[in-house]
């Protein structure tokens, strides 16, 4: 529960500590009990001078470890009751289909730093070229045009850019950053690096564990254009919204059904489902993947209906969206007028010194990639069936035959200190260390083996 700092005419006031996209940079806001999730999201975002601001959210998580987008139509207080301290993390929410087509540079420059981070945790899956690209554009933003007296060695390693940085894709860094980028603006660069992210299949997304019938484990996200399917790095399926009729969610059945068109005469209808590891797990997807739909999809705010899912009207999950949809986001920008914000960079990545605290996450999941598997649509003709799955309740640690792990949870520490990682047989992931592979050519930012959730 979040302490009271005081009490004032109008009700005890409480204090929130915001995370922004810089982990150095801070916020804090003191609300009152009966200010809703708005007046926080508002706070950061007149700080920032955004107008485009409905692409951005608040997340938390809550005592068991699960995280939560703060809900700017309810209550504040009633949404972090359990949460001992009130921290938040300012990240994007909706990513447009091409952020090069937002309205203000400022806008982008937050989305810069979003994707920046993605790389950083390994949710953005590109091949090592464009890897070290996007590393070289990092580099030239932070430390500018290459100056031999300056720039001396291996100065590449000086900035945290990957999960799993190695010397090749360094190597291939520097080069680039010497050759190709010098002299452009920083403008330049960001959109540069914007335009090559949103190309990626994994742009946008959040990764959420889970598993199909077979048990096997797979990745769900969702964005902009439908819900996708990744084991490992590669994407395996993908669900656009044209085709999915109904989403909802039994217990720890995450369950999709599809609609496809064959011809003027034939639709074609299809029911695929997916286990999460938890009850919460699979609610939280459940409301990602309805929000995403909606803000994309719908064509105006004001009609959309209370949305129900989780068994019956007075046993299952609802919720009432909160916000504007992108087509609405879209007309009010056109008739933006206002003079372009400054932008106040910070350099970041500089590898940071101890006694700075890490964000908060939710688990992190090693994942050594089987090139060689894929995940079929999967039918079921009746609940019974959706819900007979040959899995375990938790997602469980897997073993390669060496002794490898397949999947290997990490506990998340408290507020303010490092995640740590479980370490079994770290020797063994060759792969990860090298960067390298003979028959994969999509890694994970210079290596494929780690895919991590970060708040």
């Amino acid at each position: 529960m979040p302490k009271f700092l005081n009490k004032s005419s109008s009700g005890p006031c409480l204090k929130a500590t915001i995370r922004l996209l810089e982990d150095t940079n801070i916020l804090e806001c003191e609300f009152e009990i009966g200010h809703k999730g708005r007046y926080l999201i508002d706070y950061v975002c007149d700080h920032l001078n955004l107008a485009e601001r409905d692409y951005f959210a608040l997340r938390y998580v809550d005592t068991d470890k699960q995280r939560h987008w703060l809900d700017p139509g309810k209550s504040i207080l009633k949404q972090i009751k359990d949460v001992e301290n009130a921290l938040f993390s300012f990240r994007v929410k909706f990513y447009p289909p091409n952020p090069l087509q937002l309205k203000e540079q400022i806008t982008r420059y937050q989305m810069y730093l979003q994707l920046r981070r993605d790389l950083l945790h390994g949710r953005l899956h590109c091949n090592n070229k464009d890897a070290a690209f996007l590393g070289a554009c990092i580099i030239q933003a932070e430390l500018g045009d290459y100056n031999p007296e300056e720039h001396i060695g291996n100065y590449a390693s000086e900035c945290k850019i990957f999960l799993k940085q190695t010397l090749n894709i360094e190597e291939s860094i520097i080069e680039i950053h010497q050759t190709l980028l010098k002299g452009q603006l920083l403008e330049e660069i960001e959109a540069k690096f914007l335009r090559k992210c949103c190309s990626f299949d994994s742009y946008g997304v959040d990764p959420h564990p889970v598993k199909d019938q077979k048990g096997i484990q797979s990745y769900l996200g969702v964005n902009f254009n439908g819900i996708l399917i990744f084991q490992g790095t590669r994407k395996t399926n993908h669900f656009k919204w044209n085709e999915v009729q109904k989403i909802n969610y039994e217990g720890k059945m995450f369950i999709i059904h599809l609609i496809y068109i064959e011809d003027s005469r034939t639709k074609k209808k299809e029911t695929v489902g997916f286990k999460c590891p938890t009850t919460a797990a699979c609610r939280h997807l459940w409301r990602c993947a309805v929000e995403q739909m909606l803000f994309f999809t719908s064509p105006s705010s004001s009609n959309i209906p209370r949305v129900v899912s989780g068994g019956g009207f007075f046993t299952g999950s609802k919720f009432k969206y909160a916000g504007r949809v992108e087509r609405e986001v879209l007309e009010e920008m056109a008739q933006l007028s206002r003079q372009e914000p400054q932008i106040q960079r910070v350099g970041s990545l500089r590898r940071k010194a101890s006694s700075v605290p890490a964000t908060p996450s939710t688990p992190i999941v090693n994942d050594v990639l089987d090139s060689n598997s894929v995940s079929p649509r999967l039918n079921f003709n009746s609940l019974e069936k959706r819900l007979n799955f040959n899995i375990s309740d938790q997602v469980n640690i897997q073993y390669n035959a060496d002794g490898s792990t397949v999947l290997e949870p990490v506990v998340e520490d408290s507020e303010g200190s490092s995640s740590k990682f479980i370490k079994k047989r770290a020797e063994d992931y060759t792969t990860c260390q090298t960067g390298a592979t003979s028959n994969i050519d999509t890694v994970n930012i210079g290596t494929f083996c780690v895919v991590q959730y970060i708040i």
